[in-house]
């Protein structure tokens, strides 16, 4: 299997660097240097008339997802005690954010890095010797987590999907809905509850995590669900299926306070992905404005078309520091509620930053943006997602209002 990094990489500068614009200085070691170089040279097989194609056929980016794999993209969290990088929250972001600069789209496979950190924190070694080597040669896929259920979203306490324990297996039933790429992964990270909502102290509590194995999984009926974007998403009916009981992640019941291990690297994550769209953005829209000529002059002269641009750049700026920031204590093991605060703190920023960069672009270009060859009605809809998930701007909200700020509870 193919590295990404070799004594044979040729070196990296900031002058040479062949990936979107610039923005802060995040100190990057020489490793991480050549993981972007990388990138950047993967981006270029995979350039926008790739992706372009793809939204316009309702195709998932198999070659592309196939190769990450093959140049360990896919394994950077993974331990390398399993053959994995064993590299941190940072690299993963780079990988995201760098993707997304260069006019792709990571969503096709970030599910497998969030859900790597739970998986190899949390799960038994039985079942990190048995999976997580595979995953580290892309055998095996771990992309589709199956949390969200038509009457429970946001409030995930409130799933109704439950799991009763039979001999030395779980039979599960429930319904699920919005879980991608399901239909694209071998693994499946499966919330449902173990003892039922009305019967817990705490409504945090009887709620379990488990690994399903979707090659030989029985008792599934899985329908895409077509988007406005090239996502992959399904609806889950779950009639009597099976899991063993050595494939529950962690201790039964218990499942909530690691689900919400998943929740912080992803808010992370989406941050990193919305932050390489907004440098996408800025760079289509700086790029136009100074070759668009209208009444003589390139429309980039205009105020009207700088003042935008710019004050798009200045959040941009907030939005990644913060975004590094969370990184950086998830790599550092930071508390727990400390984390949550800049990891969601960092969502939300990140997220109203590339919306307006995804605005901005669109006025700036015109008719010319919404014509698919331009790629900015591509990714302007891509990019509309992140206001709503995983979580919405005003969830988000709440959350520093009472958890932050110490305010009532909203919620």
């Amino acid at each position: 299997m193919k590295k990404y990094w070799s004594s044979s990489e040729s070196s990296w500068s900031e002058k040479g660097r062949r990936y979107g614009l610039i923005t802060i200085e995040k100190n990057l070691s020489d490793e991480q240097k050549i993981l972007l170089s990388s990138i950047g040279r993967l981006m270029e097989k995979y350039d926008a008339a790739y992706w372009r194609g793809l939204a316009s056929k309702g195709e998932y980016p198999e070659e592309f997802v196939k190769e990450t794999e093959e140049l360990s993209f896919a394994s950077i969290p993974i331990p390398k005690e399993y053959g994995g990088s064993g590299l941190g929250l940072r690299e993963a972001s780079l990988v995201l954010e760098e993707i997304n600069a260069l006019g792709g789209s990571s969503q096709p496979f970030h599910g497998q890095y969030y859900l790597s950190y739970v998986f190899s924190k949390f799960a038994s070694q039985l079942l990190k010797e048995k999976y997580l080597t595979q995953m580290t040669g892309g055998k095996l896929r771990m992309q589709a987590f199956a949390l969200t259920e038509p009457e429970a979203g946001s409030d995930s306490t409130r799933i109704k999907t439950l799991a009763h324990k039979s001999g030395d297996h779980y039979v599960i039933n429930g319904h699920k809905i919005f879980i991608s790429r399901v239909k694209h992964s071998d693994l499946m990270v499966l919330v449902a509850r173990t003892t039922p909502y009305e019967k817990v102290e705490k409504k945090v509590d009887g709620i379990t995590l488990f690994l399903v194995d979707l090659r030989d999984a029985k008792g599934m009926d899985v329908h895409e669900i077509k988007t406005m974007i090239n996502t992959q998403t399904c609806e889950v009916f779950i009639k009597d299926l099976k899991v063993p009981t050595e494939n529950v992640i962690g201790e039964p019941d218990q499942g909530f306070r690691y689900l919400l291990r998943v929740l912080n690297p992803e808010r992370i994550l989406i941050a990193a992905e919305c932050v390489g769209d907004a440098r996408w953005f800025v760079e289509k829209s700086v790029d136009y404005a100074g070759r668009r000529v209208v009444f003589g002059k390139p429309i980039g002269t205009n105020q009207a078309i700088q003042f935008p641009i710019a004050q798009v750049y200045a959040n941009l700026l907030a939005a990644e520091t913060i975004t590094w920031q969370a990184a950086t204590m998830y790599d550092n093991g930071a508390d727990e509620k400390e984390l949550g605060k800049y990891a969601n703190i960092a969502k939300y920023l990140a997220a109203e930053c590339s919306t307006k960069a995804a605005d901005a672009a669109m006025d700036i270009y015109g008719g010319y943006g919404m014509t698919t060859d331009m790629d900015i009605e591509r990714k302007f809809k891509e990019n509309r997602l992140y206001r709503i998930a995983p979580v919405s701007q005003n969830l988000v909200l709440g959350y520093i209002g009472h958890n932050v700020l110490g305010l009532p509870r909203s919620y």
